[in-house]
């Protein structure tokens, strides 16, 4: 049963709802989380959502700038929601007027709507039962099912060779999305999945491609093809080369020196000192991004019509014709090169098609201004996505929540977790160091007593910056370790402790379950999921995994999870920034601290708007 169907502007003003015309109502607010968590947050492309009972599917018409949500129970599987959301789209978008703001003669079209979805879904599952798919349906079943699906849905539908005919429900086939109440959906994706791979629909296969005739005439004859006896000499030519080279007898030349430490001498610790004792990078705002982002607009600008010369006359042509009312066929190229251009920057490829799918509802149906090119109009759309993702939602100002948690007479407590060898002890001891630049007195607490020489690590880092530290040494439970030093620190009067954790693969159980029940016994402040960024697929797999298994192994009702991201070896990465999108998409959570260097000084915050050109650049 249809728990609600819901009308409303992008502007939030409801103007239908079914449980106004039918008395139902929900329990919580599962459309304020889905416009929060999902809509909010570029996450549209997605099939549904789900909050805690129920589950929530949604539709757009961007030219009227409406959005339709449909909630029904979780434990049901509502077959025909996807086909109800677009007759409703359909309809309601014809009595739409933006100065009406009650639409209660909708009543009776929706029960009639919603009807004619369920007869039409019984009818197809009727069908699907008395007569299957033959087993002949990947090769020649494509077009026959599409046919049959079409009489089905349409009346007058026929399989014309991969949707030539269109659906009068406005453009809102659902091509690109996965619909779980219809075959048509699947038979198409299906048959594009199958048949581009006999044709030349992914490219010409000639061309540049490995012919392996050449490679058995070869073997059988032993003779090399016109081909090979061209790029014959040119391979000869090096191995000459490598011969003359490995002549023994000569006099053995003067090798350069290899080790430098002699030459650093004194100079070299002063340079050390004077660097522990310099300014964090977190204080300092960069000069330099506005000016690298001024460069980076006119190499864009620049480089853009040259590069797609071809079709700049054709758009332009276009939007003075008055063709200008975008569909997702139009979308598709410029999508595909933002697709590709995210994914060479160390972008997940799951969450580029996703941002790409979601920009691509958000224009659909939407129309052109003058003299304005499809590439410009998606480019914008995807920097302003961007820009909402990376921008955090909440306050990441550590130093007021110090200072208020100093006000309530407790110290602030971070706790740094993430897999091996990313460099959270390093990145601690940062942290540390800025704190201190700020007149915050800190203790370290080592927690770490899986690895050897973890102890000793934290143990010199404190030494250097010369602040306390709790240790219990090796083989003992990290969470009552926690638990004490937070204790000894609201004992002298400490200001933040800094939980120091041991590295852990995210399907290691055992470790995942210790670091549970750290944070479950100890309810810390912050937890900060340490990053490379240098992960790219990993990225989503690794904060994924950790945050379903501190969900799954936590003892209370609301569970802790990651609240923050330190992103380490941000130096090392050039322009590969995209594994801070990843993880900010995947998780939700912030990236609070960026780590540039080795050290105590390199650690500054994150550039939204310097990354955000770097993706698009």
């Amino acid at each position: 049963m249809l728990e609600q169907l819901l009308i409303f502007t992008r502007g939030g003003l409801v103007l239908w709802s079914s449980c106004r015309a039918f008395g139902n109502a929900l329990k919580g607010s599962p459309i304020d989380a889905l416009i929060r968590s999902c809509l909010l947050e570029e996450r549209s492309a997605d099939s549904s959502f789900s909050h805690e009972s129920y589950t929530l599917k949604w539709a757009f018409h961007n030219e009227l700038g409406l959005v339709f949500v449909a909630v029904y129970q979780r434990i049901l599987h509502l077959l025909y929601v996807d086909d109800l959301l677009s007759l409703v789209r359909r309809e309601f978008s014809a009595v739409y007027d933006p100065k009406r703001t009650v639409y209660d003669d909708f009543d009776e079209t929706f029960r009639q709507l919603q009807m004619e979805a369920e007869a039409r879904v019984e009818e197809m599952k009727k069908l699907k039962q008395s007569g299957r798919a033959p087993p002949v349906q990947s090769k020649k079943g494509g077009a026959g099912q599409r046919a049959l699906t079409g009489s089905q849905g349409n009346g007058t539908k026929k399989g014309s060779g991969g949707g030539s005919t269109k659906d009068d429900s406005d453009g809102d086939t659902g091509n690109g999305r996965l619909v779980s109440n219809g075959v048509e959906n699947g038979a198409k994706g299906s048959n594009k999945s199958r048949v581009p791979s006999k044709g030349k629909e992914n490219g010409a296969p000639d061309t540049g491609a490995f012919d392996v005739n050449k490679l058995k005439m070869r073997s059988k004859t032993g003779k090399k093809s016109d081909d090979d006896k061209k790029s014959g000499p040119t391979k000869g030519q090096p191995k000459k080369a490598v011969k003359k080279k490995r002549v023994w007898d000569d006099a053995p030349k003067e090798e350069p020196k290899l080790d430098f430490t002699d030459e650093k001498g004194d100079e070299g610790m002063e340079r050390e000192v004077a660097v522990i004792r310099g300014e964090s990078m977190m204080d300092k705002e960069e000069v330099i991004s506005s000016e690298s982002e001024g460069e980076e607009e006119d190499e864009v600008e620049g480089v853009k019509p040259g590069a797609k010369k071809k079709g700049w006359f054709t758009s332009m042509f276009k939007s003075i014709a008055g063709n200008n009312s975008l569909e997702k066929a139009d979308l598709q190229p410029a999508l595909k090169a933002l697709k590709d251009r995210l994914m060479t920057k160390n972008v997940a490829e799951e969450i580029a098609e996703k941002l790409c799918e979601s920009v691509a509802n958000s224009l659909e149906g939407k129309k052109l201004g003058s003299f304005t090119r499809i590439s410009s109009t998606v480019q914008t759309a995807m920097e302003e996505a961007l820009l909402r993702i990376l921008t955090p939602r909440r306050s990441i100002d550590i130093l007021r929540d110090v200072h208020a948690a100093k006000e309530q007479g407790r110290p602030y407590v971070v706790v740094f977790v993430g897999v091996n060898g990313v460099g959270k002890s390093t990145n601690l001891a940062k942290v540390a160091y800025w704190l201190l630049q700020h007149d915050v007195s800190v203790t370290l607490a080592a927690c770490d007593t899986f690895r050897s020489g973890a102890v000793e690590q934290l143990r010199t880092h404190a030494r250097r910056l010369q602040i306390p530290i709790f240790e219990k040494g090796y083989e003992k439970d990290p969470a009552i370790v926690a638990k004490e030093a937070i204790q000894e620190a609201a004992r002298n009067k400490s200001d933040v402790v800094l939980v120091d954790t041991a590295g852990r693969m995210q399907d290691n159980e055992p470790l995942m379950r210790a670091l549970s029940k750290l944070i479950n016994l100890n309810n810390p402040d912050l937890v900060l999921f340490v990053g490379e960024a240098l992960v790219g697929n990993d990225a989503v797999d690794q904060l994924s995994k950790f945050d379903q298994k501190l969900a799954d192994l936590s003892t209370v009702a609301n569970a802790r999870l990651i609240d923050g991201i330190l992103l380490t070896k941000f130096d090392t990465i050039d322009d590969k920034v995209g594994a801070a999108l990843s993880m900010v998409y995947i998780s939700g959570a912030p990236v609070m601290f960026v780590g540039c260097g080795q050290s105590y000084t390199d650690l500054k915050k994150l550039n939204v708007k310097s990354i955000v050109k770097t993706l698009l650049k």
